[in-house]
């Protein structure tokens, strides 16, 4: 697709709240993932430490 200005592309046509919010909700849980696997991460290992312990 070719757009005649960068308004015209963020505009997306008359779309761009569903494609941007879609983009940001997709980001936000990509990112939210990311975290938690960190943190379920970091939890395994103090409680493998923990247990390593006994």
């Amino acid at each position: 697709m070719h757009w005649a200005s960068w308004a015209a592309f963020f505009n997306m046509g008359g779309y761009a709240f569903y494609v941007w919010f879609s983009f940001g909700i997709t980001a936000f849980c990509m990112l939210w993932e990311v975290l938690a696997l960190r943190k379920r991460s970091a939890q395994a290992l103090r409680l493998t430490q923990l247990l390593a312990q006994e």
